[in-house]
């Protein structure tokens, strides 16, 4: 008797976005009021066909309709809507295009004096103004992640000084949290504690924290604030972990995203040089990797809402870290002269290198499920639909898979670094921002996520040493940032 909950909530939230788009509310959403006449050639003729058409697909339900999974083979390896609209945009791998950058001056523009962002309260979804909700560590985190990401840092870059407020908002909301609990803020209901859990604040800010210490120069005070603050954060996540490796003890729709977010930030600063309880990372890791059963390839959703992309792609952000290891180990031993060149990455190979039985046969496991899990997000487009239409939710599921590809490389990242180019820039707002349409509404929280999905390689390196971290074999990014164990 659940369908007719879901077909009305469905309804509330398709409803709630119209009245938003109507709604058009003086702020920073808005366009311009006034713009110039257009004399309609066969060219902006098209565009503007273009531009309908866009909006008419934004306002459609899913092609594929429900957020529990049931459809055909055909439909699975059909091609998305979005793909079927003609754009101008020409994809250049490894570049930062223009649309990224007016994103990056909207969110500039929407961070609040205090250096803080703000998503808005689950229920008041329909407020897009980013003006109009109140700052969380949640949503500050991610957002400036996503200027460090883009190559802005406290110390460089046209938005350093926005870097750098948001760092110090942070610092200050941690310093000021109590030493006991898990979290680090009094603030609730906010649309990412809803969503994702209540400990959702603490695993993203000290995710942030983890990737901007080695920015700081070592004499900068703030630099010795941060890296206090992420102890701080790193002793909360590892206290609230639940048996199971998981952090479903702090609610939410959605909890699944919560515990990828807090393996990932555990990883994060072990490879910053932070003590990090090894056996809680392995935990972490297993219970992702778990939202998978590697031999019938079925997704476990009963922490992600029913909706299998969460679930999807918080298992291959797990399984791509031990890929990244596995390889390693078998690159290096061929360099060495220890296996043939042709040597596969297997259980055998891993153990002929030295490589004790049950962590060979646990690598491999997660190179052989890696593997096909990076072929199904290529083709189902049933998978990458998630919830029916676009939330905060599926954009942080697309940058988990884009941080999922670009650890394990080859022609899976190039591939989908296209396909999330092209797809995105085609449902930009014209303001440059990105909203929601269900659940996490929130503007800036979604164009943070779009940001850094699209950036995504400029943290290669990063987000491989996160991987390597555990078996203390790091690289330098080219400015000897990273601090090998």
């Amino acid at each position: 008797m659940k369908k007719p909950t879901i077909i009305i909530g469905l309804a509330t939230m398709v409803a709630l976005h119209l009245v938003a788009a109507k709604s058009s509310p003086a702020s920073l959403l808005q366009t311009t009021k006034e713009e110039k006449p257009q004399i309609e050639t066969n060219r902006t003729k098209k565009k503007l066909d273009r531009k309908t058409e866009r909006v008419e697909l934004l306002k459609e339900s899913s092609s594929f309709g429900a957020r529990i999974r049931g459809v055909s083979n055909d439909q699975q390896n059909a091609s998305h809507a979005l793909d079927k609209i003609e754009s101008d945009y020409k994809y250049k791998p490894e570049t930062t295009p223009k649309f990224i950058e007016k994103s990056l001056d909207w969110l500039a523009q929407a961070q609040h004096d205090d250096g803080s962002w703000g998503a808005g309260f689950s229920s008041s979804q329909q407020v897009r103004d980013p003006h109009a909700v109140k700052g969380d560590p949640a949503t500050t985190s991610f957002a400036a992640m996503a200027f460090l990401r883009s190559g802005h840092t406290p110390k460089k870059g046209k938005y350093k000084d926005v870097v750098r407020r948001a760092t110090e908002a942070l610092v200050k909301v941690v310093e000021a949290a109590p030493m006991e609990g898990p979290r680090i803020t009094n603030l609730t209901g906010t649309q990412p504690q809803a969503k994702m859990g209540a400990y959702v604040d603490t695993s993203l800010t000290a995710r942030y924290f983890a990737r901007v210490l080695n920015e700081f120069p070592k004499k900068d005070k703030l630099r010795k604030r941060v890296d206090k603050a992420i102890d701080k954060c790193i002793a909360k996540i590892q206290g609230s972990q639940q048996k199971d490796g998981s952090w479903s003890g702090g609610g939410g729709w959605a909890p699944v995203l919560q515990s990828s977010l807090a393996g990932q930030a555990l990883e994060l600063a072990q490879a910053a040089g932070k003590q990090v309880d090894q056996k809680a990372l392995d935990r972490a890791r297993d219970n992702q990797k778990g939202n998978i059963d590697p031999s019938s390839g079925k997704v476990k959703t009963d922490t992600a809402a029913g909706v299998e992309l969460y679930a999807f792609a918080s298992a291959q952000r797990a399984t791509a870290a031990e890929t990244w290891e596995a390889n390693d180990l078998i690159e290096t031993a061929k360099k060495e002269g220890k296996l043939e060149k042709n040597a596969q990455v297997n259980a055998d190979n891993l153990r002929k290198i030295g490589v004790a039985q049950e962590k060979a046969d646990k690598l491999a496991q997660s190179v052989t499920q890696n593997e096909r899990q990076q072929a199904r997000v290529q083709n189902d487009e049933a998978l990458l639909t998630g919830f029916g239409n676009n939330g905060g939710e599926e954009y942080l599921s697309y940058l988990m898979t884009s941080e999922s590809l670009v650890i394990t490389g080859g022609e899976a990242w190039e591939k989908w670094d296209e396909k999330m180019h092209r797809r995105l820039n085609k449902i930009q707002s014209p303001n440059g921002s990105w909203s929601g349409h269900h659940c996490i509404t929130s503007p800036v929280f979604c164009t943070a996520a779009v940001i850094q999905c699209l950036n995504t390689y400029r943290d290669t390196k990063m987000l491989r040493n996160s991987a390597l971290a555990s078996s203390g074999k790091q690289e330098e990014d080219g400015n000897g940032k990273v601090a090998a164990k």
